[in-house]
């Protein structure tokens, strides 16, 4: 059997063995490093199986045939190579899509300039054959893409030494033999490619194919005996980094050995130069945490700190670390952000607040409403009688009893309709339910209602709304609101009085203004108007002796502040009073059309 077809069949049989190495990495393909090493033997079984068939050819145009398909595995095993020795060592970060497309330009531009060498001569500048041992060879000229896959091959595998290089230097001792195994196997096929191009052995035979071989055999070795698919060296490293609790490791003089990614997040302190050094040291600005540290015990405590992105609450709390004689070697201090849950307790308590503060204003309100209640009610009563006694003995005289009695009922009428309100809005607890409306309107019709009291003292009420002025309120509170602040003008007003209302927008919210031209406002009376009161205050007559039920102004300055406002007045005493309240701004129907038909996309 001559040479050529001893090193045919030799070649066959390597092709054989990178496939199958290649199907012992594809069951192992759950791990990145397994698929990597898969396409590298079957770049690899190309390059073997079409050099097996290279050396046996007798014609030139049937070695370039049998060339091309050894490119296809030439062109890309080092990027596939290189891809795989970032996933090994952990530099995720680099396998980033651009960094990738930039990487394949090359392997590329060696594939296409490689197949269309005879249109432009590039690659190869020339090639001829030869005879050698009785067998043809061919000999090439090599051109500038042909130079370029060459340096591009071989930066990329300097650079991946490097990374595996320093990988080595950083693992642990137990994981370094997975290390050298990959860069020896990663060593075969380059170091035998220096050898044949720099001609060092006098030999035409390309012995690269072998290198394939002996690294995938070593490699695939690795894989099964040193579980290096199942625990790589940076494995658990990039498991630890990956938890979201941040994790300090101590030994037992405190000193710090090692951190995750998330204490790095925490503590802008921690970088690698803080490997080996004191935590009472490193940490010394949080004196809470080195308590928990010096400490040294497993019961978990809860800790604000603070960082660039503000105050955070963590549970703190330190797990010992064991040999396997269950001697302590050293702790871990684990930190575990629980700022939402704080958070969220917080809002619940102040939501209890809000109900404690709604129930104290709604006993409030009953002590007002229960001293209010009682004297209109009485004296109806005592009208009532008085006029069955004296209705017929002077009929034409009870004019102005029956005047009082319609006041006193009118007042009863307020009075009832402002508990319906508030009922209205208690009824199953506090139903607030804000949309936004057409302020104009809303005063329209609350100016409607209020039209006999204006009438009967010739009061002129004036709007300057804008029709399209909008505000985000509940309907219930926003009608009150203005007709009690509306009421009261017309109360103090003089007869052939003006008021007038107006809505102003500043930045995100519609102030509403109602002014009158009354007697103004007492100052004592003004000091206390307002403000939080424990007890009864006493409404004053109006001016033509229309007497208050006293919890108009109450209950409007609580209802603007559910509604996300305020309320508060100017008053100037004989000259009229302006009250304000204030509300959030809504949204113009056409805006409200657009946002829907957006949301509907």
């Amino acid at each position: 059997m001559s040479l050529n077809q001893v090193l045919f069949l030799l070649l066959l049989a390597i092709t054989g063995c990178l496939l199958y190495i290649a199907y012992l990495a594809w069951r192992k393909r759950e791990s990145p490093v397994a698929v990597s090493l898969f396409l590298g033997m079957c770049s690899g079984a190309c390059y073997s199986f079409g050099y097996a068939f290279e050396i046996i050819s007798s014609d030139l145009n049937q070695i370039h045939f049998w060339l091309k398909v050894e490119y296809i595995g030439i062109s890309f095993g080092t990027l596939i190579w290189f891809i795989m020795v970032l996933q090994f060592t952990s530099h995720h970060m680099l396998l980033q899509k651009w960094i990738l497309v930039k990487l394949s330009i090359i392997p590329i531009l060696t594939f296409v300039s490689h197949y269309t060498n005879e249109w432009h001569h590039l690659f190869y500048k020339d090639t001829w054959l030869y005879e050698w041992n009785s067998f043809s060879l061919v000999s090439i000229k090599i051109g500038p893409f042909y130079m370029l896959h060459i340096i591009y091959s071989f930066v990329l595998f300097i650079v991946g030494m490097l990374f595996l290089l320093h990988m080595y230097r950083k693992a642990a001792s137990h994981m370094k033999n997975q290390v050298l195994v990959m860069m020896i196997g990663s060593c075969g096929p380059y170091l035998i490619s220096i050898i044949y191009l720099s001609g060092f052995m006098e030999t035409p035979i390309d012995l690269s194919p072998f290198g394939l071989l002996f690294s995938g055999i070593l490699i695939i070795w690795g894989i099964y005996h040193l579980n290096m698919m199942k625990l790589l060296p940076h494995a658990l490293n990039q498991v630890f980094n990956s938890m979201k609790d941040a994790v300090i490791i101590l030994d037992l003089d405190n000193n710090i050995t090692s951190f995750n990614f998330s204490a790095s997040q925490v503590f802008q302190e921690l970088d690698k130069t803080v490997i080996g050094q004191s935590a009472t040291t490193i940490l010394s600005y949080y004196p809470e945490l080195l308590k928990t540290i010096t400490a040294g015990d497993s019961l978990q405590r809860k800790i604000k700190l603070a960082n660039e992105t503000g105050f955070h609450y963590y549970h703190v709390y330190i797990s010992h670390v064991r040999n396997k004689r269950q001697k302590i070697v050293g702790k871990t201090l684990w930190l575990n952000d629980i700022t939402a849950l704080v958070l969220n307790e917080e809002k619940l308590l102040a939501s209890s607040k809000q109900l404690e503060e709604l129930n104290a204003f709604k006993d409030k309100m009953f002590t007002i409403v229960a001293h209010d209640i009682r004297d209109p009610l009485s004296l109806l009563m005592n009208l009532m009688e008085i006029l069955k006694d004296e209705l017929q003995e002077y009929q034409d005289k009870h004019a102005e009893i029956a005047r009082e009695m319609e006041q006193q009922i009118q007042n009863a009428f307020s009075l009832v309709e402002s508990l319906l309100d508030w009922f209205r809005s208690q009824k199953g607890g506090m139903s607030f339910n804000p949309v936004s409306w057409n302020l104009s309107q809303i005063i329209r019709k609350n100016t409607d209602l209020l039209h006999i009291q204006s009438d009967r003292k010739q009061i002129t009420v004036i709007s300057e709304i804008a029709n399209d002025m909008v505000v985000y309120a509940d309907k219930e509170i926003l009608d009150l609101l203005i007709r009690n602040i509306l009421s009261n003008a017309i109360k103090f007003s003089e007869f052939e009085g003006i008021i007038l209302l107006r809505a102003d927008q500043v930045k995100d919210k519609v102030i509403i203004s109602i002014k009158d031209s009354g007697q103004g406002v007492p100052p004592d009376q003004a000091l206390r108007l307002l403000q939080d009161q424990e007890g009864y205050l006493e409404s004053l007559n109006g001016t033509a002796g229309e007497k208050g039920i006293g919890i108009g102004l109450t209950l409007c300055r609580e209802f603007a502040q559910i509604n996300g406002g305020e309320l508060w007045f100017e008053s100037v005493p004989n000259q009229g009073s302006t009250f304000y309240f204030s509300t959030p701004i809504g949204m113009s129907p056409d805006a409200v059309k657009q946002e829907e038909g957006m949301s509907t996309r």
